[in-house]
C-alpha cells in the first residue's frame, strides 16, 4: 500500500499544482478554483489525497522505524501495519467530515 499511495500522491501532485496556479492568477482563477472543488467528486478526490498522504506519511515512518530494527519483530511488525492502517482510514474519515 505504501507504494499505492505513493503513486497516488505522484499523480495528484500535478493537479494540485495546477489548481494552485490557476487559483494565484486572479480573482477569476480563484473563483474558477472554488467552484471545481465545490464538487462532489472534486471533495472526493481529496478525501483519497488525504488518506494517501496520511497512510504514505505513517507507512514511511513505520518502514524508518523498521530499518533501525524498531518494530522488526513478527508480532510488532503486524502490530504497525495493524496501527498504519487504521490510523490512515481514520486520517481520511476526518478529512471527508472536514470536507463532505
Amino acid at each position: 500500500m505504501h507504494r499505492v499511495t505513493g503513486l497516488i500522491l505522484a499523480l495528484g501532485m500535478p493537479l494540485g499544482a495546477y489548481l494552485l496556479d490557476l487559483s494565484l492568477r486572479g480573482p477569476e482563477g480563484y473563483a474558477r478554483v472554488v467552484s471545481l472543488l465545490g464538487a462532489l467528486p472534486s471533495r472526493i478526490a481529496a478525501v483519497a489525497l488525504a488518506w494517501a498522504l496520511s497512510h504514505h506519511l505513517l507507512a514511511g515512518i513505520r518502514h524508518l522505524l523498521s530499518d533501525i530494527d524498531v518494530g522488526s519483530g513478527l508480532y510488532a511488525a503486524r502490530r504497525s501495519a495493524w496501527i498504519v492502517n487504521t490510523s490512515g482510514l481514520a486520517i481520511a474519515v476526518l478529512a471527508a467530515g472536514a470536507l463532505l
